[in-house]
């Protein structure tokens, strides 16, 4: 370990607005990210715009989604590891840090993980001169565990697949209960740096896009995001104080409806769909949940990335753009988009109303699971393309749409109590506090606390910052 100071990075503030770091800073990172993408001072990258404080986003061709609607993605593979949930890791992390709650020369770190939260714990920590370990499903793909390795955490895999959570909750109360003194659990489920990050970085990312840029009616009128852990769809409470008739919609896998139907169930859309409702999902600001296909994601991702199909998909779509979006998706972002579709054919949006997704990560994450659809169904060819575009995109029904009533918030509220209350040691007290969103209006408040927090940080110890920052 090259410093006993825990490294810390940008504050919210900074995240959301680039430009805003110490230009000697800034430069420096933006040199590192190619040459050293392992160095701390990338930790100045977790942003969602690029050198020139462009945000990374493009515009699904209306050839290939069917509908008039804009249907906007950010994407997230140019974020250090790969994916945004960095930057959710980073909030956490660094919010404990600040706070003093951890102590790298006495704590290893727990990242209890269906992927991309874990890799970006792997990152984020040894960057930030911690020890971690993450937790991953076994049947998660090959490469997420690779990668966990190469950015120098442990890992350890749990039994089961993607909706499998029990599980990692229960390993890591086993580490904890071996050595309370020095285990530290960062539970995304449950830590409020997360839905921070989102509710800031991500949700006011969206506002100025769709402002700036003059993209239909210059509103929003949905987020459709996936919910893992729930993070990412705190942006949606962002986007609904700025856009009050914005409709907030959680995607869910059909083969695995715990929300909308109280269901249970295995799938493979990795990183949502995790057999619970989570701690930090506001679910009485939500405004419908929607039910996505896991094969269908999976078979639409490898039309999206495969030759085949990208050529299929140039012969009635912009060719340059096909290209652009072929190594943005992953299987989320492709349920994402899915799940957007149908929100557009629900609500009978036109070419004025725009959607927002994300696509947390890439098809860099997916390979291996692109090998197993291809000895499963046989190589990609036309006619294939043809069909799975039409079926799952073109021609694709709005059904398993499910609005939030009044009643039907309640029911997707009360569901927190088996895992949180029964399971995890919150009081009841703290859930029924959830209800009103006043709670949530004090969560969203203390991201300037936490910039202010962090500032302080940097400015106490500086100097040794600045050496971490510019050593080769």
């Amino acid at each position: 370990m090259k410093s006993k100071v825990p490294v810390i990075g940008p504050t919210f503030e900074e995240m959301l607005n680039p430009e805003k770091i110490d230009p000697k800073i800034r430069k420096r990172a933006i040199e590192m990210k190619k040459k050293d993408p392992l160095h701390p001072i990338n930790l100045f990258n977790i942003t969602w715009k690029d050198e020139n404080n462009e945000i990374y986003y493009f515009e699904v061709p209306k050839e290939i989604t069917g509908v008039d609607t804009n249907i906007i993605v950010l994407y997230a593979k140019e974020f250090p590891s790969g994916s945004h949930k960095v930057g959710a890791t980073y909030s956490v992390l660094a919010e404990k840090t600040v706070y003093g709650e951890v102590d790298p020369l006495k704590h290893t770190l727990i990242w209890p993980s269906t992927g991309n939260y874990g890799i970006g714990g792997a990152w984020v920590s040894s960057r930030m001169n911690y020890r971690s370990i993450v937790l991953l499903p076994e049947l998660m793909s090959k490469e997420r565990f690779e990668i966990i390795k190469k950015y120098g955490a442990e890992v350890i895999a749990t039994p089961g697949c993607e909706s499998n959570v029990k599980e990692i909750y229960d390993k890591s109360k086993e580490l904890y209960n071996k050595d309370p003194e020095h285990v530290r659990i960062l539970n995304q489920f449950e830590e409020f740096g997360n839905y921070r990050f989102h509710y800031y970085v991500t949700g006011n990312t969206m506002i100025e896009l769709v402002k700036n840029k003059k993209i239909g009616n210059s509103r929003i009128s949905a987020v459709v995001l996936g919910v893992g852990s729930a993070g990412t769809i705190a942006s949606g409470d962002r986007v609904k104080q700025e856009f009050s008739k914005a409709k907030v919609v959680a995607v869910e896998p059909l083969q695995c409806p715990t929300i909308s139907l109280n269901g249970y169930g295995g799938h493979d859309i990795q990183g949502i769909g995790d057999k619970h409702v989570t701690w930090i999902h506001n679910v009485m600001n939500n405004d419908a949940v929607v039910l996505v296909d896991d094969m269908e994601s999976k078979k639409m991702l490898q039309v999206l990335s495969d030759p085949v199909g990208i050529e299929f998909l140039k012969e009635f779509a912009p060719k340059d753009m096909v290209d652009f979006i072929s190594d943005k998706f992953g299987i989320s972002g492709v349920a994402n988009l899915i799940g957007a579709i149908k929100i557009a054919k629900y609500y009978n949006f036109t070419s004025d109303d725009n959607i927002f997704i994300v696509a947390t990560d890439s098809i860099e994450r997916y390979y291996s699971v692109m090998k197993d659809l291809e000895e499963k169904f046989g190589k990609l060819d036309r006619a294939e393309a043809k069909a799975r575009t039409e079926r799952i995109l073109l021609y694709k029904e709005p059904s398993w749409v499910f609005e939030g009533d009044k009643y039907s918030r309640e029911r997707w509220h009360n569901l927190k109590y088996y895992t949180w209350v029964e399971q995890q040691g919150k009081t009841v007290e703290e859930l029924n506090a959830q209800k009103d969103q006043s709670y949530w209006i004090k969560q969203q408040e203390k991201v300037y606390e936490v910039n202010e927090k962090i500032l302080e940080y940097r400015n106490k110890h500086y100097d040794e910052l600045m050496k971490i920052y510019f050593e080769d």
